[in-house]
């Protein structure tokens, strides 16, 4: 039976009271944008539908009012799970307000997640142990309101393990494709990630629900080539025609990059040694130090982004391969809003795929950022106060990887820092403490490092520490830091001192190359 033909507004109006919807998508790539617009645009104009619950693995939005930011409505949204909430900040608003029930789970667990539910079997790992989605810590739940139990601990063989509960059903999926022929098929050959739509159409239709799919447009049967083909029309039930190419941009970025998914390369030209030395990359520089050749990479967002520029510059990209949880394993990540593709890829495999190989210790090296950290060597990443930005892969990558280097500056908003004669100057510190005695949120545990021997790097623009049996032990001090007023007080704690503590590299803190090739 061929799937059946329909508007975006026709599928928003089939979505009934008390359903469990799913979706994909991180940020802008590969996301169903109409059909979240036309269900927040039925609930603004009939109220309906009523107490809908939702799960996605990474953020679905811009930070704005796109994605799910169209469905935050009180009345609306009764409860979410998900990976990331940094680009729905109107769904941010209404858990901080307990205006609806919300958990965090490892961005790679939910993805495996679709996998499990449509296999009929458990949801059973390591991943999340001693963090924040640990149920002796917080159990993933976002707010006051949020009391039930979706994480428990257990033992297989006398190793411990997290056992995480799946919905009762999943009604919907809204999911994307570049286009569909008229048997359903949905081919992806314009998209520049897969994330997990082959698993969560699975999960839905062995669950007995309904699969909705946002495409370009309908082509004739057999004119499609099956190496694109992602989600076979045997799982679709509604192919949704897009109205507005806006509403279907390859990511909120771009409207389409064909260097994205593989339809061309471009060549990109970089400059060695032509930027000012500052904070962020002098902490790229000393991250980059660690790099070793033919290593398997993961580049968080932010400042860790520098290390690739570093790496380029040094010429050592041709000794490591850069990959990103949703997908993508070779090239060039993208940054902002675009994050989640990479320009040139090697490879793009679907993110349950992808998240297999990170948890199992797939990857060599992970520099992620440090938004926090403590004296135990934890890091926060996912919540300050009120702002709930999630944990996303951060879980994944940082529990699984042998070799972790945590990248941000000792203290935030207002630094400012020079470079002179190879020593490092604090014009001006940051009024807020990063490096703190103990951290709101724990997204990565220092003391299950410690215990699986893992080898964890924190580096700053002044100080590089390392974790240890003491915690978070410094290791070297940048030329011109004067250990007291610039280190020890600028901390929420006195750390120890390891025995081997040295002066950072200078070449750091010198323009031009520091030959590390």
């Amino acid at each position: 039976m061929n799937p059946k033909i329909i508007t975006s507004k026709e599928a928003a109006y089939m979505v009934k009271d008390g359903a469990w919807l799913c979706s994909q998508g991180m940020g802008g790539n590969d996301l169903a944008e109409e059909l979240f617009l036309e269900l927040g645009k039925r609930f603004e104009e009939t109220g309906k539908p009523e107490h809908i619950k939702w799960m996605h693995s990474s953020g679905n939005g811009d930070r704005a009012y796109r994605g799910l930011n169209h469905i935050a409505h009180e009345g609306m949204l009764d409860l979410i799970i998900g990976g990331h909430y940094g680009p729905a900040v109107k769904v941010q608003d209404m858990v901080a307000e307990n205006k609806c029930k919300a958990y965090n789970l490892p961005q790679g667990v939910i993805s495996i997640m679709f996998r499990d539910i449509a296999g009929n079997r458990p949801t059973i790992s390591r991943i999340g142990l001693k963090t924040f989605v640990d149920p002796r810590l917080q159990g993933g739940k976002l707010n006051e309101i949020t009391t039930e139990d979706i994480v428990e601990p257990i033992e297989i063989d006398g190793v411990e393990y997290l056992k995480y509960k799946h919905p009762e059903t999943l009604d919907y999926a809204f999911l994307r494709g570049t286009y569909a022929d008229e048997r359903g098929n949905i081919s992806f050959e314009e998209e520049g990630m897969i994330a997990e739509s082959i698993d969560a159409a699975q999960a839905v239709k062995n669950s007995g629900g309904i699969v909705f799919v946002q495409v370009k447009k309908v082509v004739e049967n057999g004119s499609l080539d099956p190496r694109y083909v992602h989600i076979p029309g045997t799982l679709v039930d509604y192919i949704v025609p897009v109205s507005d190419m806006h509403n279907h941009m390859m990511t909120f970025d771009e409207d389409y990059n064909p260097a994205l998914c593989g339809a061309c390369r471009v060549k990109v030209n970089f400059k060695p040694g032509d930027q000012k030395i500052d904070a962020k990359r002098i902490i790229a520089r000393r991250a980059a130090m660690e790099l070793r050749p033919n290593s398997i990479v993961n580049l968080g967002i932010g400042t860790p982004e520098f290390v690739g520029v570093v790496a380029e510059e040094e010429g050592l990209r041709d000794s490591m391969t850069l990959s990103i949880e949703s997908g993508p394993v070779g090239g060039i990540p993208t940054s902002g809003i675009g994050f989640g593709t990479a320009l040139n890829p090697d490879c793009i495999l679907s993110q349950a795929t992808q998240f297999d190989f990170y948890d199992g210790g797939g990857l060599d090296l992970a520099f992620l950022g440090l938004a926090e950290a403590d004296k135990k060597g934890n890091v926060n990443v996912s919540k300050f106060g009120p702002k709930i930005a999630g944990a996303g892969g951060f879980i994944n990558i940082t529990q699984a990887t042998r070799d972790v280097v945590y990248c941000g500056t000792m203290t935030a908003g207002g630094l400012k820092i020079d470079v002179k004669d190879g020593k490092l100057i604090i014009l001006q510190e940051g009024k807020v403490k990063k490096l703190v005695d103990e951290v709101q949120h724990i997204t990565f545990s220092g003391e299950l490092a410690h215990e699986t021997g893992q080898n964890v790097i924190y580096v700053t623009e002044r100080a590089v520490f390392r974790l240890t049996e003491k915690g978070l032990t410094l290791a070297e001090i940048a030329p011109g830091m004067d250990l007291q007023k610039d280190i020890i007080d600028q901390m929420g704690f006195v750390p120890p001192i390891a025995d081997d503590f040295k002066l950072m590299d200078e070449r750091i803190f010198r323009e031009g190359l520091m030959g590390l090739k």
